[in-house]
């Protein structure tokens, strides 16, 4: 009975020690895993940025240099960007899937906004916005619809801002949010880029992103701030985006992008 006992007590404690083992090799290759290093310096590298979504958008309307009827889609938390906005108009528009109390102007989806808008159900059908900042769902064709919405909506002379434009990895570029183990270490921006790289093709827009805050993508019908990408990139590979990453956005710093207005 005490041979049982004893046989017992060591294969509980062998099992136990490769378990510790094996826990331990696996958090050891986490930690000095290349992309997860290479990743977690990029991520620290954008979060210590010091221009913000904010500074890029207050700074646009004062440039403007009139009252500004502002649009935000993709609010979330008010304090972190809307209430920090110096337009003299402002509206929000948010499903609330993220903020249960979800403060904003209208409780809905983006679509569902501006095929309201459409029919005169939230403003007036005919209303155009000086700036409209788009920073809903992350998805690239949710966010293309965003832009060719906002096309119709902004004024000639008027901006679309978007966040999320300059994925630093393809980690931080994935498809879903709710991948936790990524290297990207929870930081998302989704395949925002593909959108914003896709409205980069077309000549009738110019366009520029600022290296700040993630990739703050600016859009406009008549200002000149960046010609339309020559980049091919057919496929919307990350590795394509990376090589040419620069062309692909219009990559530009943000005291560049204020001399453009100037």
């Amino acid at each position: 009975m005490k041979r049982k006992i004893k046989n017992l007590y060591f294969l509980l404690k062998t099992s136990k020690d490769q378990l510790f083992s094996k826990k331990y090799y696996l958090g050891n290759s986490y930690l000095n895993n290349p992309f997860h290093i290479s990743a977690k310096e990029k991520t620290q590298a954008e979060i210590n940025k010091t221009i913000k979504r904010y500074d890029v958008i207050n700074f646009v309307i004062g440039n403007l240099n009139r009252d500004v009827t502002y649009l935000e889609i993709g609010v979330r938390i008010p304090e972190e960007n809307f209430d920090k906005i110096n337009a003299a108009t402002k509206f929000s528009v948010d499903p609330g899937v993220e903020n249960i109390e979800n403060p904003v102007d209208f409780k809905v989806t983006s679509d569902d906004f501006f095929n309201g808008l459409k029919k005169g159900k939230f403003l007036d059908k005919n209303i155009l916005f000086d700036v409209i900042f788009i920073d809903g769902l992350h998805l690239a064709e949710q966010v293309e619809r965003d832009i060719e919405n906002a096309l119709q909506y902004i004024k000639e002379d008027g901006y679309i801002i978007l966040h999320d434009c300059n994925p630093p990895t393809q980690f931080h570029a994935g498809e879903d949010y709710n991948y936790r183990l990524s290297p990207s270490g929870g930081y998302w921006n989704g395949t925002t880029w593909k959108a914003f790289f896709k409205a980069r093709k077309n000549k009738d827009l110019f366009t520029c992103c600022i290296d700040t805050d993630w990739g703050i993508g600016v859009i406009n019908k008549t200002v000149n701030i960046g010609e339309w990408s020559t980049v091919s990139n057919p496929y919307f590979e990350y590795k394509t985006f990376e090589e040419n990453r620069e062309a692909s956005l219009g990559l530009i710093s943000f005291e560049a992008f204020k001399k453009k207005l100037d």
